[in-house]
C-alpha cells in the first residue's frame, strides 16, 4: 500500500516518470530558501545515506526516509534560525551544535563558517547546515570508533587516519 502523504511529492520530483529519482531530480526539487541551487554535494551526501540499494538513485521507499529527515532538518534549522533570516550565522551554529552535544572552541567555529558558507556572507544556508550536521556525524562516528575509552583523545598512526577519511560513508 502506497503511503500517500510521500506519493505525491514523489511523483512531483520523479520528472523522468522512471520510478526513481536522480541526484539532479532532487537537486531541483529541494529548496535552501536562498533563491541558489540546493548544494550538489548535501545532494550526493543525502542520496548516499538513503540508497540502500546502491543504485545511485531514491526508490519510492528510500524515498519516504530521505523525505522525513529532509523535513525533520528543516525544522530543526527553523529552531536555530532564531532572527528567521532563512541563514545560520556563528552563534546560532555553535548554538546548534552545543544543543546536538558537541563542545567546540570559538575557533573551530569559525573554521566551519568559512567551510559550509558557499555564498561568502558569514553565515550558512538550509542545504549547507544539513551537509555541516551530516559531515560532523559522520567524522564523529569515526573518531569514536577509534576512541574505545571515550575520552574525546584517540592515538593513531599516519595510515589508520587515511583509512580512517578514506572509509567515511558520506
Amino acid at each position: 500500500m502506497l503511503n500517500r502523504i510521500f506519493f505525491y511529492p514523489f511523483i512531483r520530483i520523479d520528472k523522468d516518470r522512471s520510478g526513481s529519482i536522480s541526484g539532479n531530480e532532487l537537486q531541483q526539487a529541494l529548496s535552501n530558501g536562498t533563491w541558489t541551487p540546493f548544494n550538489p554535494e548535501t545532494v550526493r551526501l543525502m542520496i548516499g545515506m538513503f540508497d540502500r540499494d546502491r543504485s545511485g538513485t531514491i526508490s519510492f521507499q528510500e524515498f519516504q526516509q530521505l523525505w522525513k529527515f529532509v523535513t525533520d532538518w528543516q525544522n530543526c534549522f527553523r529552531t536555530y534560525d532564531r532572527d528567521n533570516s532563512g541563514t545560520i550565522d556563528k552563534n546560532e551554529l555553535k548554538t546548534a551544535l552545543t544543543g546536538f552535544g558537541y563542545r567546540l572552541s570559538d575557533r573551530f567555529f569559525d573554521i566551519l563558517l568559512v567551510k559550509f558558507d558557499r555564498q561568502g556572507r558569514g553565515t550558512i544556508a538550509f542545504d549547507d547546515f544539513v551537509q555541516c550536521c551530516v559531515v560532523m556525524q559522520t567524522l564523529t562516528s569515526a573518531f569514536r570508533a577509534y576512541d574505545t575509552d571515550q575520552d574525546g583523545v584517540i592515538q593513531i598512526g599516519y595510515e589508520q587516519f587515511l583509512t580512517l577519511v578514506f572509509n567515511l560513508k558520506s
